[in-house]
């Protein structure tokens, strides 16, 4: 029950902070930089089956191991380890291999990953570790 409640709160708050990014970066970052190579329209099944995965690594990286130590700390530097290292993983090689893709944007999505993740990460072992002792 415990990782259902990690992985739920993990979903949860990851979901409603990247909507906020997403809805200021899409217009102002991503479309005005490298909107030639952006779909025409958002595809939910690929979305859908990234944070399926990727709030998967999140519990097994970031949260269970602050919960483990009963430190919320722990979670929120683990989130964010998590969140550089896919962010970068994900935005260097786009720069590396796309024409349009630009430093700015790497930049900018590697500190959001970072945020994002590592605080998403740390309201989830929050409240896992509130409603499981």
């Amino acid at each position: 029950m415990k990782w259902i409640i990690a992985y739920v709160a993990a979903a949860i708050a990851f979901g409603v902070l990247d909507s906020f990014w997403l809805r200021w970066a899409g217009p102002n970052l991503y479309r005005p930089i490298i909107g030639e190579i952006l779909a025409d329209s958002f595809r939910m099944g690929p979305a859908l089956a990234f944070y399926f995965i990727y709030i998967g690594g999140m519990v097994y990286f970031g949260i269970k191991p602050g919960i483990e130590s009963g430190q919320v700390l722990t979670a929120a530097l683990n989130g964010a380890i998590l969140g550089f290292v896919c962010y970068a993983t994900f935005d260097l090689t786009s720069q590396a291999v796309m024409k349009v893709w630009s430093t700015q944007i790497s930049i900018a999505d590697i500190a959001w990953g970072t945020f994002a993740t590592g605080t998403a990460s740390a309201v989830a072992a929050w409240v896992t570790l509130k409603f499981t002792g």
